[in-house]
């Protein structure tokens, strides 16, 4: 076949020419064919341009999703991991050695807070949080030995926004860098574009869409990535997530339908946001000019793409919202499940799941209610059908 020849491991790059199919064919191998040894040797140094090594380095089908990430983003390149986890983790080991600092925002993921709280220590590696809508905290706590401030861009579970290009012009100065995980509002938002040096996805949530596996992405400069899977120091490399290739081609597929279904879902969570309001629900919705970010959203946001598809309401009482939920999850809203960005609606009560890791202290610190239930609002085609069970269940468990 012409271009393709197994045996000189050459191709192009996003595979076509393997197979004339309009999806880049899935490269099942963990290690490819050189038809001489010093380009063996010239890849292992990094020097060779169409060749692969090994697929814990690199291989076509995840280059193939690699190249349709740096597109999105704006950044010259990006590398795909196993799991959101490892690409936030792979990201900060990379940038880090012990006696150095890091700033983060008080409000993160919780597997986040607890790495950056507690296994960090084993490295010497501190971490002061800060809320990341004050500016002047946020210079505060910045040290001489401050190598990173790390933000998402919508915070988790309490959905404020991060000032990005503020962020970066202070993380820049410092002599640090600005890494932002973006999962919550891909396409929405562009944090490389706005300043950030270095832009992380938990790729299971919105960017895939159809909780069927867990993926990670790290994204930025050529010359970043290229650190990052360096044979002899890559932190990636090294530590070794990889994807695996069948999962990349999989969500490669998916990332084509990405900017219709993040329009739905915040045309979903818009409504569901205007009708709790309607009603008297304590909500929060950043598409709502009561949010207090909703000015800076409209600054940075990339036009077309809704709020996102991310609201919460609050219960009050961790009681009430187990009650409610389960309520939903019987009439059919959608799921009592962590996770978020799949077609249907999930819910979960953020204290006591997804930032289950935060202690408790720091979560009221944060102002992050012990009722609130986050949801990831689905692609629901009747939203109003979906309004009236949450309704419902809200009405049937105070009975």
């Amino acid at each position: 076949m012409k271009n393709f020849d197994p045996a000189t491991n050459i191709q192009r790059l996003d595979g076509r020419d393997a197979c004339r199919g309009v999806n880049p064919a899935i490269s099942d191998s963990a290690t490819f064919t050189f038809p001489k040894a010093h380009l063996m040797t010239d890849t292992f140094h990094g020097e060779t341009e169409g060749y692969f090594l090994y697929s814990r380095h690199w291989n076509p089908s995840n280059l193939s999703l690699c190249q349709a990430l740096a597109a999105m983003e704006g950044t010259e390149s990006a590398w795909c991991t196993g799991s959101g986890m490892a690409a936030i983790t792979c990201a900060l080991l990379h940038e880090v050695k012990s006696g150095d600092h890091i700033v983060a925002s008080m409000t993160t993921y919780g597997g986040t807070f607890a790495f950056l709280n507690n296994y960090l220590k084993k490295f010497n590696v501190d971490c002061t949080f800060v809320n990341m809508q004050d500016l002047d905290a946020v210079k505060k706590a910045i040290r001489p030995n401050t190598k990173v401030l790390y933000t998402e861009t919508m915070n988790n579970p309490l959905l404020r926004i991060a000032n990005v290009p503020e962020l970066s012009k202070m993380a820049h100065a410092a002599g640090a860098k600005l890494l932002v995980d973006n999962t919550f509002t891909p396409m929405i938002f562009s944090p490389y574009q706005l300043g950030a040096d270095v832009v992380i996805y938990s790729m299971t949530k919105f960017v895939n869409g159809k909780n069927d596996c867990v993926a990670g992405a790290i994204c930025g400069s050529a010359e970043y990535i290229n650190s990052l899977i360096d044979v002899n120091s890559g932190t990636a490399m090294l530590l070794g997530p990889v994807l695996d290739p069948m999962r990349s081609s999989s969500i490669l597929k998916n990332l084509h339908t990405l900017h219709i279904r993040m329009q739905k879902h915040g045309e979903n969570a818009m409504y569901l946001a205007k009708r709790f309001k309607e009603v008297g629900f304590k909500y929060n919705y950043p598409g709502l000019p009561e949010h207090p970010d909703y000015a800076l959203f409209n600054e940075m946001c990339n036009k077309g793409y809704g709020y996102g598809g991310m609201i919460s309401i609050d219960m009050g009482t961790a009681d009430a919202a187990s009650k409610i939920m389960e309520i939903m999850q019987e009439k059919g809203v959608g799921y009592l499940a962590v996770s978020l960005g799949y077609f249907k609606t999930l819910f979960s009560n953020s204290g006591k799941s997804t930032s289950s890791e935060v202690p408790e202290e720091i979560q009221k610190e944060m102002g992050m209610s012990e009722g609130l239930i986050r949801f990831s609002v689905g692609l629901d085609h009747d939203i109003e059908a979906t309004f009236q069970l949450i309704k419902e269940s809200v009405e049937e468990s105070k009975r």
